[in-house]
């Protein structure tokens, strides 16, 4: 299939296939794209392309495992994704992280919703062409990319927190470093809106472009900054604090039109309030613990394993399933979510008391988010579907089925 395929309906009607390996669809998404002369009639969907099964695999990994696989959905947030999912395990085993890991967690979540919107800011700007903003945001990426590396040694795919916890303390002087470049990356956004805010291509391309009423919005699942655009005040973190959301303040940015300028907003303003809990998180850090007692790292070796193995231990039930007859995870179901920084990401578990998941559904917003593509394009032209799939924020490695 090439990037772009026309098949003639009419004089003046055609469909035009966009993808699954167009630039600009962010991913193996392919479009059919049914136009009245250069107008939108009606778009279809389809993300057949990617059959990795993570919900299905996760049912065959261990607890600790599964993690791992929860890196790879938005790979653009692994840090988050690899929190939402501890969270709901943690929930199921009612055991709950120490102070200083909470405070660890909300200080990676927020340096990843940076190191993700930096992404999206310079690939959005980019589709609609407008090149050194996506310089310029690459630049303050790869230094939050760095802190990574120097908390965990990873800079993609991290998997660095833990059921209970996380796997490292974070040294000090890494935390005066991110410290310092908080008030850099103030400058900085200060810069992204010097080129785009005001800038008349980028609002005659985005203003009254994609426009979506707050009731629409909820009636399709967007969450995240593609609802709050709308005027929507939902906030995981604040609706449903987690970690150490309650211990901050922070302001949850509203839009008013809907449209994908007011996403844009919202998203330039959510990284203003980043900033701003990972300033908090850091002056308010505690001292003590960086895992529950109840938890062991999975990343030890057979003979210490050995010796830590007690009969109450989280990791005799991680290990459970190979026993039928031993249960110590406890039976039933649990929702968790947390505000990735694409919107609402769910994590359904259901145990059947083994050491292993029983069922795992994951709720992407990526996957919801695509459904409002033919909603938000009809009616307008094709350089505009462009912008309307950069606004939503795609990543289909989380659309993934």
């Amino acid at each position: 299939m090439g990037k772009l395929e026309i098949e003639k309906l009419s004089d003046s009607n055609f469909i035009l296939q966009m993808g699954p390996h167009h630039p600009a669809t962010h991913g193996v998404l392919r479009l059919f794209c049914e136009f009245e002369g250069e107008r939108v009639i009606k778009i279809t969907p389809d993300i057949g392309y990617l059959h990795r099964g993570i919900e299905k695999l996760s049912e065959t990994k261990t607890y600790p495992v599964a993690m791992t696989l929860t890196d790879r959905l938005d790979y653009i947030s692994s840090m988050i994704n690899n929190i939402g999912y501890c969270l709901a395990v943690e929930r199921l085993l009612n055991i709950e992280p120490p102070p200083r890991a909470k405070f660890i967690r909300t200080v990676v979540s927020e340096l990843t919703r940076l190191s993700s919107h930096l992404l999206w800011l310079a690939t959005h700007a980019l589709d609609i062409g407008a090149m050194t903003v996506f310089l310029y945001a690459f630049r303050e990426r790869e230094q939050i990319l760095q802190f990574f590396e120097k908390i965990c040694g990873a800079r993609l795919t991290v998997s660095y927190p833990r059921i209970g916890g996380v796997r490292f303390d974070i040294n000090s002087f890494v935390l005066d470093e991110i410290y310092k470049f908080m008030d850099t990356m103030l400058n900085r956004i200060d810069e992204y809106e010097t080129l785009l805010t005001e800038n008349r291509i980028w609002i005659a391309r985005t203003k009254n472009i994609g426009v979506i009423s707050a009731a629409e919005a909820v009636s399709l699942g967007l969450t995240g900054p593609a609802l709050r655009a709308s005027g929507v005040y939902y906030d995981v973190r604040k609706h449903m604090p987690y970690d150490a959301y309650n211990e901050v303040e922070f302001e949850v940015p509203l839009g008013e039109n809907g449209d994908t300028y007011d996403r844009y907003l919202c998203r330039i303003r959510e990284m203003r309030q980043s900033v701003f809990i990972v300033k908090q998180c850091i002056e308010k850090m505690p001292k003590g613990e960086i895992i529950t007692d109840k938890a062991i790292d999975i990343d030890i070796s057979p003979e210490r394993k050995r010796l830590f193995v007690a009969e109450d231990s989280l990791w005799s039930g991680f290990i459970a399933f190979l026993d039928e007859k031993r249960e110590l995870i406890p039976k039933g179901e649990i929702y968790s979510a947390v505000e990735a920084p694409k919107g609402e990401l769910g994590f359904y578990i259901v145990s059947d008391g083994g050491g292993k998941p029983y069922r795992m559904r994951i709720r992407a917003p990526s996957f919801i988010h695509i459904s409002a593509i033919p909603k938000l394009c009809e009616g307008h032209f094709l350089a505009d579907v462009i912008a309307i799939i950069g606004t939503l924020d795609i990543v289909m490695g989380e659309a993934d089925r």
